[in-house]
């Protein structure tokens, strides 16, 4: 572990370097350089420099990785062998992801700008349960028996898809890599991960601990490099059955339409998000401020659920916006990895200065900036918790995913006021409600467009529980055993019964 100058929100202070152990492609089992030699730089957004130069997949080395991937469907043991023996394996790398928690919180951090100590005690934890989760499923796969008409008999089977392609965003690197591979590895595929190319790091880790925990080569293979390059050719690939892809709508149109053109591969997508936040007369105040900080400033904004729609019922609203002020002025920003600090860095220069060009188009639209607004620190990506008022719902900052620590607040009167403002959005992946009223919070979330409802609460995942989107922010569900269904086919089986006591 090395180290270098760098500051964040107060001043200069050495910045922690994790080795990096793993650079390159990740095919058939063993690392290997790209087919063209070439390689790309992933930077540490506490610094902007460089962390290290990763091998950059293209379709040649897609075409390896798929190839490789088919070989070990159709004729390695994975998909051959019990889903007990599938569930042990994947359990053993599980207990392998959890001996290495600090060094991969390590990489995540200084990839992402991810905070150090929720790494070790969010991130990297709820991707080993979310591992065990789908192991403990993988021999609970189950047909059903068909009361069919006539002399026959009828029962489904469950079978695995094949080979499935996994395109993964930045903002999560180590959940979303388990999100989606779990549950096709319980189901009997192989995959062929891309994960974003600004945070290649934990993926290549991750494949290393699989080789060691014993999955067969070919099972997992992992592809750094660009969408536009990588990421195309994944998606167009006439040998890959299925895709699952989580990242903005443009590139999940880009899936679809690269899979129609294709082989009409299945499609999952966990796209976008503008989630409403709405806190009703009756909360407790200081309950709902610390509440709607957490939801728009964790992960400093970069979080497809952030709740950066909040909506306060006008008899608490005053008394809600100078406490919300304070609480956004007491949220640190700093070094990822400093115990103190609340904010990191965003990931790279490109969504900094995204966030920031989304501020000044809020100034500009004519919504009241109370606090923030302005980039930290004399290195690095760091930016100010930001809080708007008088903000409209045809504003771009009320409408459009900033993916940053970017709060709108806005102001309601009735129950059905605050339930049409919320679905004034093209998104629907989540909302929270904040009230002690049983029935507006029953009304209130039966009438939000959107897959998932925090009640008095917020960013309460779990393993069991599906998630995914309504409208434009996607289809298909990760989570709970109903994602299996996105790696499975299912086949009807009629037999002939000529001579039986019974139909």
């Amino acid at each position: 572990m090395g180290s270098n100058e760098g500051s964040g929100g107060e001043g200069k202070q050495t910045v922690v370097v994790p080795e990096i152990k793993f650079t390159k492609l990740f095919i058939n089992g063993e690392f290997v350089d790209a087919a063209s030699g070439k390689t790309f730089e992933t930077r540490d957004p506490r610094t902007g420099d460089v962390l290290a130069d990763i091998a950059e997949a293209d379709k040649a080395d897609v075409d390896l990785a798929v190839a490789a991937a088919r070989e070990a469907f159709e004729h390695g043991p994975w998909p051959r062998m019990s889903g007990y023996a599938r569930g042990r394996a994947m359990s053993k790398l599980a207990d392998l992801v959890e001996q290495h928690i600090e060094e991969l919180a390590q990489l995540d951090g200084a990839d992402a700008g991810k905070l150090l100590l929720l790494g070790k005690i969010i991130d990297i934890p709820h991707a080993v349960q979310m591992l065990r989760y789908y192991a403990g499923a993988a021999d609970k796969i189950h047909g059903e028996t068909l009361r069919v008409s006539g002399k026959y008999q009828g029962h489904t089977l469950k079978e695995p898809v094949g080979v499935v392609g996994v395109i993964i965003p930045w903002n999560f690197p180590s959940l979303m890599f388990f999100l989606k591979i779990s549950p096709a590895l319980a189901a009997g595929c192989t995959v062929v991960v891309k994960p974003a190319e600004q945070t290649p790091l934990s993926a290549l880790f991750y494949a290393n601990l699989a080789k060691e925990a014993g999955i067969p080569e070919g099972v997992i293979n992992v592809v750094p490099g660009f969408g536009p390059t990588a990421g195309a050719a994944i998606a167009s690939h006439m040998d890959i059955d299925s895709v699952a892809f989580t990242g903005s709508g443009e590139v999940g149109r880009l899936v679809m339409e690269a899979s129609a053109r294709s082989n009409l591969k299945t499609v999952s997508l966990e796209l976008g998000g503008k989630c409403p936040l709405i806190i009703f007369d009756d909360a407790d105040v200081d309950m709902a401020v610390e509440l709607s900080r957490l939801a728009i400033f964790f992960n400093k904004g970069e979080v497809c659920v952030a709740g950066s729609r909040v909506y306060v019922q006008e008899g608490i609203y005053d008394e809600f916006v100078k406490k919300a002020v304070v609480a956004a002025q007491n949220w640190k920003v700093g070094d990822p990895f400093d115990v103190a600090t609340n904010m990191g860095p965003q990931v790279d220069k490109v969504q900094f200065e995204r966030v920031l060009k989304y501020i000044d188009i809020g100034k500009s639209e004519g919504a009241t900036l109370l606090t923030g607004g302005k980039p930290t620190g004399d290195k690095g990506y760091y930016i100010e918790p930001t809080i708007f008022a008088d903000v409209k719902e045809d504003m771009k900052i009320a409408q459009d995913e900033i993916f940053g620590p970017v709060m709108s607040l806005m102001k309601f009167k009735t129950v059905d006021e605050a339930i049409e403002k919320a679905n004034c959005t093209k998104y629907g992946l989540a909302a929270g409600i904040i009230t002690k009223d049983l029935n507006i919070a029953n009304k209130v979330s039966r009438s939000v467009r959107a897959g998932t409802v925090w009640v008095n609460c917020y960013f309460a995942f779990d393993p069991e529980a599906p998630f995914g989107g309504y409208k434009m922010s996607g289809f298909g569900r990760d989570q709970g055993m109903m994602a299996m269904d996105k790696y499975m086919q299912v086949k009807s089986v009629i037999t002939a019964v000529p001579d039986s006591p019974w139909y």
